[in-house]
C-alpha cells in the first residue's frame, strides 16, 4: 500500500544532490544570515533521504532507472 503512495521516483544522485542542498539551506539556520528561511531545507532533505518526490507522483514523473534509460516525463 505505501509503495503506491510513496513509490521510488527519484534517481541516486538526485537524491545525494538534494540531500547536500537540504543540508546546505539547513545550515542557514546556524551560520550566515542565521533566518528561519533555512527551515525551507527539510524539503529537499526529507525528500531525498526518502527517495520519493510527492509532485513526481502527481504529474506521473519518475527519474529512477529503467530497462531503457532513463524515465523522465508522464
Amino acid at each position: 500500500m505505501l509503495s503506491k503512495l510513496f513509490p521510488s521516483n527519484e534517481h541516486v544522485i538526485e537524491r545525494i544532490l538534494r540531500v547536500v542542498v537540504g543540508l546546505g539551506l539547513l545550515s542557514l539556520i546556524f551560520v550566515g544570515p542565521q533566518s528561519y528561511w533555512g527551515l525551507l531545507g527539510t524539503l529537499p532533505l526529507v525528500t531525498g533521504l526518502a527517495g520519493t518526490c510527492p509532485v513526481y507522483t502527481l504529474f506521473g514523473i519518475s527519474t529512477c532507472k529503467t530497462s531503457g534509460g532513463l524515465k523522465v516525463g508522464i
